[in-house]
Protein backbone atom coordinates (compact mmCIF):
# COMPACT_ATOMS: atom_id res chain seq x y z
CA UNK A 1 0.00 0.00 0.00
CA UNK A 2 1.06 3.60 -0.63
CA UNK A 3 1.99 5.73 2.39
CA UNK A 4 0.11 8.94 1.58
CA UNK A 5 -1.11 10.19 4.98
CA UNK A 6 1.02 12.90 6.59
CA UNK A 7 0.74 14.54 10.02
CA UNK A 8 -1.85 17.19 9.13
CA UNK A 9 -3.81 14.70 7.02
CA UNK A 10 -4.17 12.71 10.24
CA UNK A 11 -5.11 15.75 12.34
CA UNK A 12 -7.89 16.68 9.90
CA UNK A 13 -8.96 13.04 9.70
CA UNK A 14 -9.34 12.93 13.49
CA UNK A 15 -11.33 16.19 13.52
CA UNK A 16 -13.74 15.10 10.78
CA UNK A 17 -14.09 11.55 12.14
CA UNK A 18 -14.75 12.62 15.73
CA UNK A 19 -16.66 15.90 15.57
CA UNK A 20 -20.19 15.26 14.28
CA UNK A 21 -22.13 18.42 15.13
CA UNK A 22 -25.44 16.67 14.50
CA UNK A 23 -25.14 14.74 17.78
CA UNK A 24 -24.76 17.97 19.77
CA UNK A 25 -28.50 18.92 19.82
CA UNK A 26 -29.60 15.39 20.80
CA UNK A 27 -27.15 15.46 23.73
CA UNK A 28 -27.76 19.11 24.67
CA UNK A 29 -31.53 18.50 24.77
CA UNK A 30 -30.96 16.78 28.14
CA UNK A 31 -30.05 20.16 29.63
CA UNK A 32 -27.09 21.63 31.49
CA UNK A 33 -26.12 18.30 33.06
CA UNK A 34 -24.68 17.30 29.68
CA UNK A 35 -21.70 19.58 30.42
CA UNK A 36 -20.70 17.14 33.17
CA UNK A 37 -21.22 14.20 30.80
CA UNK A 38 -18.85 15.77 28.26
CA UNK A 39 -16.21 16.62 30.86
CA UNK A 40 -16.39 13.13 32.39
CA UNK A 41 -16.13 11.42 29.01
CA UNK A 42 -13.27 13.68 27.88
CA UNK A 43 -11.25 13.07 31.06
CA UNK A 44 -11.90 9.38 31.66
CA UNK A 45 -12.64 8.04 28.15
CA UNK A 46 -11.25 10.32 25.46
CA UNK A 47 -7.89 10.97 27.14
CA UNK A 48 -7.25 7.26 27.85
CA UNK A 49 -8.37 6.50 24.28
CA UNK A 50 -5.64 8.77 22.92
CA UNK A 51 -3.04 7.11 25.16
CA UNK A 52 -4.21 3.67 24.03
CA UNK A 53 -3.96 4.60 20.35
CA UNK A 54 -0.45 6.04 20.74
CA UNK A 55 0.78 3.08 22.82
CA UNK A 56 -0.69 0.32 20.68
CA UNK A 57 0.19 1.91 17.32
CA UNK A 58 3.74 2.41 18.62
CA UNK A 59 4.05 -1.32 19.36
CA UNK A 60 2.00 -2.62 16.41
CA UNK A 61 1.96 -0.01 13.61
CA UNK A 62 0.63 -2.23 10.79
CA UNK A 63 -2.61 -2.21 8.79
CA UNK A 64 -5.72 -3.17 10.74
CA UNK A 65 -5.38 -1.02 13.86
CA UNK A 66 -7.74 -2.21 16.57
CA UNK A 67 -8.07 -5.63 14.90
CA UNK A 68 -4.31 -6.12 14.79
CA UNK A 69 -3.82 -4.91 18.37
CA UNK A 70 -6.48 -7.18 19.86
CA UNK A 71 -5.28 -10.19 17.88
CA UNK A 72 -1.67 -9.70 18.97
CA UNK A 73 -2.56 -9.42 22.67
CA UNK A 74 -5.65 -11.59 23.16
CA UNK A 75 -5.62 -13.99 20.21
CA UNK A 76 -7.32 -14.46 16.86
CA UNK A 77 -10.93 -14.86 18.01
CA UNK A 78 -10.94 -11.75 20.18
CA UNK A 79 -9.24 -9.81 17.40
CA UNK A 80 -11.92 -10.86 14.92
CA UNK A 81 -14.78 -10.17 17.34
CA UNK A 82 -13.42 -6.70 18.05
CA UNK A 83 -13.05 -5.96 14.34
CA UNK A 84 -16.48 -7.39 13.55
CA UNK A 85 -18.22 -5.10 16.02
CA UNK A 86 -16.26 -2.12 14.74
CA UNK A 87 -17.12 -2.88 11.11
CA UNK A 88 -20.81 -3.72 11.55
CA UNK A 89 -21.33 -0.54 13.57
CA UNK A 90 -20.08 1.48 10.61
CA UNK A 91 -22.42 -0.37 8.26
CA UNK A 92 -25.20 1.24 10.32
CA UNK A 93 -23.44 4.56 10.85
CA UNK A 94 -22.32 5.57 7.34
CA UNK A 95 -25.82 5.50 5.73
CA UNK A 96 -27.13 7.56 8.64
CA UNK A 97 -24.45 10.18 8.00
CA UNK A 98 -25.34 10.24 4.29
CA UNK A 99 -29.00 10.89 5.07
CA UNK A 100 -28.01 13.72 7.41
CA UNK A 101 -25.87 15.17 4.59
CA UNK A 102 -28.87 15.24 2.25
CA UNK A 103 -31.04 16.96 4.85
CA UNK A 104 -28.40 19.64 5.39
CA UNK A 105 -27.70 20.03 1.65
CA UNK A 106 -31.33 20.75 0.74
CA UNK A 107 -31.52 23.13 3.70
CA UNK A 108 -28.55 25.02 2.24
CA UNK A 109 -30.26 25.18 -1.16
CA UNK A 110 -33.05 27.35 0.25
CA UNK A 111 -36.71 27.08 1.31
CA UNK A 112 -37.89 25.76 -2.07
CA UNK A 113 -35.59 22.74 -1.85
CA UNK A 114 -36.37 21.79 1.76
CA UNK A 115 -39.38 19.74 0.68
CA UNK A 116 -37.10 17.38 -1.26
CA UNK A 117 -35.84 15.99 2.04
CA UNK A 118 -39.30 14.46 2.58
CA UNK A 119 -39.23 12.65 -0.77
CA UNK A 120 -38.16 9.04 -0.23
CA UNK A 121 -37.25 8.60 -3.90
CA UNK A 122 -35.03 11.70 -3.95
CA UNK A 123 -33.41 10.82 -0.63
CA UNK A 124 -32.69 7.21 -1.58
CA UNK A 125 -31.35 7.93 -5.08
CA UNK A 126 -29.21 10.85 -3.90
CA UNK A 127 -27.82 8.89 -0.95
CA UNK A 128 -26.89 5.93 -3.17
CA UNK A 129 -25.15 8.26 -5.65
CA UNK A 130 -23.18 9.93 -2.86
CA UNK A 131 -22.03 6.59 -1.45
CA UNK A 132 -20.94 5.41 -4.89
CA UNK A 133 -18.99 8.64 -5.54
CA UNK A 134 -17.23 8.45 -2.15
CA UNK A 135 -16.37 4.79 -2.71
CA UNK A 136 -15.00 5.58 -6.18
CA UNK A 137 -12.76 8.36 -4.86
CA UNK A 138 -11.33 6.03 -2.21
CA UNK A 139 -10.84 3.20 -4.72
CA UNK A 140 -8.84 5.56 -6.93
CA UNK A 141 -6.60 6.01 -3.93
CA UNK A 142 -6.37 7.36 -0.41
CA UNK A 143 -4.17 10.08 -1.89
CA UNK A 144 -7.34 11.31 -3.63
CA UNK A 145 -9.92 10.29 -1.04
CA UNK A 146 -8.00 11.97 1.79
CA UNK A 147 -8.81 15.38 0.29
CA UNK A 148 -12.51 14.76 0.91
CA UNK A 149 -11.57 14.06 4.53
CA UNK A 150 -9.29 17.11 4.72
CA UNK A 151 -11.86 19.50 3.30
CA UNK A 152 -14.45 17.94 5.60
CA UNK A 153 -12.18 18.54 8.61
CA UNK A 154 -11.78 22.19 7.68
CA UNK A 155 -15.55 22.46 7.17
CA UNK A 156 -16.13 20.97 10.62
CA UNK A 157 -13.86 23.55 12.25
CA UNK A 158 -15.44 26.47 10.35
CA UNK A 159 -19.02 25.35 11.10
CA UNK A 160 -18.16 24.89 14.79
CA UNK A 161 -16.61 28.35 15.04
CA UNK A 162 -19.70 29.91 13.40
CA UNK A 163 -21.95 28.15 15.90
CA UNK A 164 -19.79 29.21 18.86
CA UNK A 165 -19.64 32.80 17.55
CA UNK A 166 -23.42 32.96 17.26
CA UNK A 167 -23.77 31.59 20.79
CA UNK A 168 -21.49 34.32 22.12
CA UNK A 169 -23.37 37.01 20.18
CA UNK A 170 -26.79 35.86 21.44
CA UNK A 171 -25.52 35.66 25.02
CA UNK A 172 -24.04 39.17 24.95
CA UNK A 173 -27.27 40.64 23.62
CA UNK A 174 -29.93 38.64 25.46
CA UNK A 175 -28.13 36.97 28.38
CA UNK A 176 -27.65 33.32 29.31
CA UNK A 177 -30.30 30.62 29.32
CA UNK A 178 -28.12 28.34 31.47
CA UNK A 179 -28.05 28.53 35.29
CA UNK A 180 -26.25 26.54 37.96
CA UNK A 181 -29.55 24.86 38.84
CA UNK A 182 -29.80 23.58 35.25
CA UNK A 183 -26.42 21.88 35.64
CA UNK A 184 -27.42 19.59 38.50
CA UNK A 185 -27.25 15.87 37.75
CA UNK A 186 -30.71 14.24 37.94
CA UNK A 187 -31.47 10.74 39.17
CA UNK A 188 -33.34 9.88 35.96
CA UNK A 189 -31.39 7.16 34.13
CA UNK A 190 -33.27 7.97 30.93
CA UNK A 191 -31.45 11.30 30.79
CA UNK A 192 -28.13 9.76 31.78
CA UNK A 193 -28.50 7.34 28.82
CA UNK A 194 -27.08 10.22 26.76
CA UNK A 195 -23.68 9.35 28.27
CA UNK A 196 -23.38 6.36 25.94
CA UNK A 197 -24.02 8.67 22.98
CA UNK A 198 -21.38 11.08 24.32
CA UNK A 199 -18.80 8.27 24.39
CA UNK A 200 -19.95 7.22 20.93
CA UNK A 201 -19.42 10.79 19.70
CA UNK A 202 -15.82 10.77 20.99
CA UNK A 203 -14.57 7.68 19.15
CA UNK A 204 -12.33 8.13 16.13
CA UNK A 205 -8.74 8.53 17.36
CA UNK A 206 -8.21 4.86 16.47
CA UNK A 207 -9.42 5.29 12.87
CA UNK A 208 -6.09 6.34 11.35
CA UNK A 209 -4.28 3.33 12.82
CA UNK A 210 -6.58 1.01 10.87
CA UNK A 211 -4.74 2.41 7.84
CA UNK A 212 -1.35 1.95 9.53
CA UNK A 213 0.48 0.84 6.37
CA UNK A 214 -0.71 4.00 4.59
CA UNK A 215 0.76 6.49 7.13
CA UNK A 216 4.12 8.15 6.59
CA UNK A 217 6.40 7.22 9.52
CA UNK A 218 3.51 6.21 11.84
CA UNK A 219 5.65 5.86 14.99
CA UNK A 220 7.00 9.37 14.51
CA UNK A 221 3.98 11.46 13.50
CA UNK A 222 1.00 9.64 15.05
CA UNK A 223 1.49 10.78 18.70
CA UNK A 224 1.51 14.48 17.81
CA UNK A 225 -1.39 14.03 15.37
CA UNK A 226 -3.45 12.30 18.07
CA UNK A 227 -2.67 15.11 20.53
CA UNK A 228 -3.62 17.91 18.13
CA UNK A 229 -6.65 16.15 16.69
CA UNK A 230 -7.96 15.17 20.13
CA UNK A 231 -7.44 18.66 21.56
CA UNK A 232 -9.21 20.38 18.64
CA UNK A 233 -12.10 17.89 18.70
CA UNK A 234 -12.62 18.26 22.45
CA UNK A 235 -12.61 22.08 22.31
CA UNK A 236 -15.07 22.15 19.40
CA UNK A 237 -17.51 19.76 21.08
CA UNK A 238 -17.48 21.61 24.41
CA UNK A 239 -17.73 25.00 22.69
CA UNK A 240 -20.68 23.98 20.49
CA UNK A 241 -22.55 22.36 23.38
CA UNK A 242 -22.12 25.46 25.57
CA UNK A 243 -23.17 27.68 22.65
CA UNK A 244 -26.48 25.84 22.39
CA UNK A 245 -27.08 25.62 26.14
CA UNK A 246 -26.42 29.28 26.90
CA UNK A 247 -28.07 30.74 23.78
CA UNK A 248 -31.12 28.52 23.23
CA UNK A 249 -33.67 27.61 25.93
CA UNK A 250 -33.58 23.88 26.68
CA UNK A 251 -37.19 23.35 25.59
CA UNK A 252 -36.37 24.84 22.18
CA UNK A 253 -33.36 22.57 21.50
CA UNK A 254 -34.66 20.02 19.04
CA UNK A 255 -32.79 16.74 18.75
CA UNK A 256 -34.59 16.01 15.50
CA UNK A 257 -34.33 19.38 13.75
CA UNK A 258 -30.61 19.60 14.40
CA UNK A 259 -27.95 22.25 14.19
CA UNK A 260 -29.20 24.24 11.13
CA UNK A 261 -32.47 25.14 12.86
CA UNK A 262 -30.58 26.24 15.96
CA UNK A 263 -28.29 28.38 13.81
CA UNK A 264 -31.30 29.89 12.01
CA UNK A 265 -32.90 30.77 15.33
CA UNK A 266 -29.74 32.38 16.70
CA UNK A 267 -28.84 34.22 13.47
CA UNK A 268 -32.36 35.71 13.27
CA UNK A 269 -32.06 36.95 16.86
CA UNK A 270 -28.76 38.76 16.20
CA UNK A 271 -29.84 40.11 12.79
CA UNK A 272 -27.75 38.00 10.39
CA UNK A 273 -30.33 35.65 8.78
CA UNK A 274 -28.22 35.48 5.60
CA UNK A 275 -25.69 33.36 7.52
CA UNK A 276 -27.92 30.27 7.54
CA UNK A 277 -27.37 29.07 3.98
CA UNK A 278 -23.55 29.47 3.99
CA UNK A 279 -23.42 27.69 7.34
CA UNK A 280 -25.51 24.80 6.03
CA UNK A 281 -23.25 24.54 2.96
CA UNK A 282 -20.11 24.32 5.12
CA UNK A 283 -21.80 21.80 7.43
CA UNK A 284 -22.77 19.65 4.42
CA UNK A 285 -19.11 19.57 3.35
CA UNK A 286 -18.18 18.52 6.87
CA UNK A 287 -20.70 15.66 6.86
CA UNK A 288 -19.52 14.43 3.46
CA UNK A 289 -16.04 14.24 4.95
CA UNK A 290 -17.37 12.23 7.91
CA UNK A 291 -18.99 9.71 5.57
CA UNK A 292 -15.82 9.39 3.48
CA UNK A 293 -13.54 8.98 6.51
CA UNK A 294 -15.58 6.19 8.11
CA UNK A 295 -16.32 4.46 4.80
CA UNK A 296 -12.65 4.29 3.79
CA UNK A 297 -11.32 3.54 7.28
CA UNK A 298 -13.77 0.80 8.26
CA UNK A 299 -13.34 -0.94 4.87
CA UNK A 300 -9.79 -1.83 5.96
CA UNK A 301 -11.26 -4.16 8.61
CA UNK A 302 -12.76 -6.73 6.17
CA UNK A 303 -9.62 -6.33 4.04
CA UNK A 304 -7.36 -7.51 6.87
CA UNK A 305 -9.88 -10.15 8.01
CA UNK A 306 -9.87 -11.44 4.42
CA UNK A 307 -6.09 -11.79 4.59
CA UNK A 308 -6.56 -13.97 7.68
CA UNK A 309 -9.29 -16.02 5.89
CA UNK A 310 -11.99 -15.30 8.50
CA UNK A 311 -13.93 -13.47 5.79
CA UNK A 312 -13.88 -14.27 2.03
CA UNK A 313 -10.34 -13.92 0.68
CA UNK A 314 -11.60 -11.76 -2.20
CA UNK A 315 -11.92 -8.92 0.33
CA UNK A 316 -8.12 -8.94 0.67
CA UNK A 317 -7.47 -8.09 -2.99
CA UNK A 318 -5.73 -4.84 -3.87
CA UNK A 319 -6.52 -2.88 -7.01
CA UNK A 320 -3.78 -3.64 -9.60
CA UNK A 321 -3.35 0.05 -10.47
CA UNK A 322 -4.31 2.04 -7.36
CA UNK A 323 -3.15 -0.42 -4.63
CA UNK A 324 -6.36 0.05 -2.65
CA UNK A 325 -8.64 -2.63 -1.10
CA UNK A 326 -11.26 -2.07 -3.79
CA UNK A 327 -13.28 -5.24 -3.18
CA UNK A 328 -13.62 -4.43 0.54
CA UNK A 329 -14.64 -0.87 -0.32
CA UNK A 330 -17.26 -2.05 -2.82
CA UNK A 331 -18.66 -4.65 -0.41
CA UNK A 332 -18.79 -2.08 2.39
CA UNK A 333 -20.62 0.34 0.08
CA UNK A 334 -23.00 -2.33 -1.19
CA UNK A 335 -24.03 -3.45 2.31
CA UNK A 336 -24.48 0.19 3.38
CA UNK A 337 -26.73 0.79 0.35
CA UNK A 338 -28.79 -2.30 1.25
CA UNK A 339 -29.16 -1.08 4.83
CA UNK A 340 -30.05 2.38 3.55
CA UNK A 341 -32.86 0.92 1.41
CA UNK A 342 -34.21 -1.11 4.33
CA UNK A 343 -34.23 1.96 6.59
CA UNK A 344 -37.05 3.43 4.46
CA UNK A 345 -39.32 0.50 5.33
CA UNK A 346 -41.75 1.01 8.22
CA UNK A 347 -43.73 3.87 9.69
CA UNK A 348 -41.91 4.35 13.03
CA UNK A 349 -38.76 5.72 11.43
CA UNK A 350 -37.73 8.01 14.31
CA UNK A 351 -38.05 5.27 16.93
CA UNK A 352 -36.24 2.77 14.72
CA UNK A 353 -33.45 5.31 14.23
CA UNK A 354 -33.07 5.71 18.00
CA UNK A 355 -32.87 1.93 18.47
CA UNK A 356 -30.27 1.62 15.71
CA UNK A 357 -28.28 4.46 17.24
CA UNK A 358 -28.16 2.74 20.64
CA UNK A 359 -27.28 -0.58 18.99
CA UNK A 360 -24.47 1.19 17.13
CA UNK A 361 -23.25 2.61 20.47
CA UNK A 362 -22.96 -0.91 21.92
CA UNK A 363 -21.18 -2.31 18.86
CA UNK A 364 -18.80 0.65 18.64
CA UNK A 365 -17.79 0.49 22.30
CA UNK A 366 -17.11 -3.28 22.44
CA UNK A 367 -13.73 -2.90 20.64
CA UNK A 368 -12.79 -0.22 23.15
CA UNK A 369 -13.19 -2.73 25.98
CA UNK A 370 -10.49 -4.77 24.28
CA UNK A 371 -8.36 -1.70 23.65
CA UNK A 372 -8.36 -0.60 27.28
CA UNK A 373 -7.94 -4.18 28.52
CA UNK A 374 -4.87 -4.36 26.25
CA UNK A 375 -3.31 -1.46 28.17
CA UNK A 376 -3.75 -3.40 31.43
CA UNK A 377 -2.14 -6.45 29.83
CA UNK A 378 0.79 -4.42 28.53
CA UNK A 379 1.29 -2.88 31.99
CA UNK A 380 1.72 -6.29 33.63
CA UNK A 381 5.25 -7.27 34.77
CA UNK A 382 5.40 -10.33 32.48
CA UNK A 383 5.05 -8.18 29.34
CA UNK A 384 8.63 -7.29 28.47
CA UNK A 385 8.24 -5.27 25.24
CA UNK A 386 9.15 -1.61 25.55
CA UNK A 387 6.37 0.92 24.97
CA UNK A 388 5.61 4.62 24.73
CA UNK A 389 4.15 5.14 28.24
CA UNK A 390 5.20 3.81 31.65
CA UNK A 391 3.30 0.83 33.17
CA UNK A 392 1.58 2.98 35.87
CA UNK A 393 0.29 5.38 33.20
CA UNK A 394 -0.98 2.47 31.11
CA UNK A 395 -2.65 0.92 34.14
CA UNK A 396 -4.42 4.17 35.07
CA UNK A 397 -5.61 4.80 31.50
CA UNK A 398 -6.72 1.19 31.09
CA UNK A 399 -8.80 1.08 34.28
CA UNK A 400 -10.39 4.49 33.62
CA UNK A 401 -11.25 3.79 29.99
CA UNK A 402 -12.52 0.26 30.67
CA UNK A 403 -14.88 1.29 33.47
CA UNK A 404 -16.28 4.28 31.56
CA UNK A 405 -16.80 2.13 28.46
CA UNK A 406 -18.71 -0.49 30.50
CA UNK A 407 -20.86 2.30 31.94
CA UNK A 408 -21.57 3.71 28.48
CA UNK A 409 -22.58 0.28 27.11
CA UNK A 410 -24.87 -0.38 30.09
CA UNK A 411 -26.62 2.98 29.71
CA UNK A 412 -27.18 2.31 25.99
CA UNK A 413 -29.64 -0.42 27.04
CA UNK A 414 -31.68 2.09 29.09
CA UNK A 415 -34.73 3.16 26.98
CA UNK A 416 -34.56 6.90 26.11
CA UNK A 417 -37.56 9.13 26.99
CA UNK A 418 -38.91 9.15 23.38
CA UNK A 419 -39.36 5.33 23.27
CA UNK A 420 -43.03 4.30 23.50
CA UNK A 421 -42.53 0.62 24.38
CA UNK A 422 -39.65 -0.13 26.73
CA UNK A 423 -40.11 -3.89 26.33
CA UNK A 424 -39.91 -3.77 22.53
CA UNK A 425 -36.83 -1.55 22.78
CA UNK A 426 -35.06 -4.00 25.11
CA UNK A 427 -35.99 -7.00 22.92
CA UNK A 428 -34.62 -5.26 19.81
CA UNK A 429 -31.43 -4.23 21.59
CA UNK A 430 -30.66 -7.64 23.07
CA UNK A 431 -31.76 -9.57 19.97
CA UNK A 432 -29.73 -7.33 17.67
CA UNK A 433 -26.62 -7.53 19.84
CA UNK A 434 -26.79 -11.32 20.30
CA UNK A 435 -27.57 -11.94 16.61
CA UNK A 436 -24.54 -9.94 15.43
CA UNK A 437 -22.25 -11.63 17.96
CA UNK A 438 -23.49 -15.08 16.84
CA UNK A 439 -22.85 -14.10 13.23
CA UNK A 440 -19.29 -13.16 14.19
CA UNK A 441 -18.90 -16.59 15.80
CA UNK A 442 -20.15 -18.25 12.62
CA UNK A 443 -17.58 -16.54 10.41
CA UNK A 444 -14.73 -17.25 12.81
CA UNK A 445 -15.44 -20.84 13.87
CA UNK A 446 -17.33 -22.21 10.85
CA UNK A 447 -16.16 -20.24 7.83
CA UNK A 448 -12.64 -19.76 9.17
CA UNK A 449 -12.21 -23.49 9.91
CA UNK A 450 -13.50 -24.43 6.46
CA UNK A 451 -10.89 -22.15 4.89
CA UNK A 452 -8.12 -23.43 7.17
CA UNK A 453 -8.73 -27.11 6.38
CA UNK A 454 -7.75 -26.99 2.67
CA UNK A 455 -4.70 -24.89 3.53
CA UNK A 456 -3.60 -27.51 6.09
CA UNK A 457 -4.04 -30.30 3.50
CA UNK A 458 -1.91 -28.41 0.98
CA UNK A 459 0.86 -27.77 3.50
CA UNK A 460 0.81 -31.44 4.52
CA UNK A 461 1.11 -32.54 0.90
Amino acid sequence: MKRVLGRWDLVLLFVVAIVNLNVVPSISASGGMTVWLWLTALAFFFGPQGMAVVELSHRYPGEGGIYLWTKKIFGDFHGFLSAWCYWTNNIFYVPTVVLIFLGIAVFAAGPRAVGLANSQVFALVSAVLLLVVLAFLNVVGLGVGKWVNNVGGIGTAVASLILIGLGIAVTRRFGMNLTLHDMRVPYDLRLLSAFGVVCFALVGLELASIMGDEIQEPRKILPSAVSWGGLIAGILYIGCTLALLIAVPRQEISALEGIPQAVRQMSNRVGVPWLVSPFAFVLAISIAGIASAWLSGSARIPFVAGLDSYLPSALAKLHPKFSTPYIALMVQTGISIAFLAMSFIGAQVKEAFQTLLDLAVVLQLVPFLYMFAALLRLASPDWRESGYYSPPALRLAGVSGFLVTCFGIALAFVPPPNITSKLVFEIKMWAGTVALLLLAGFFFFVYGNRKAAPQADLSGA
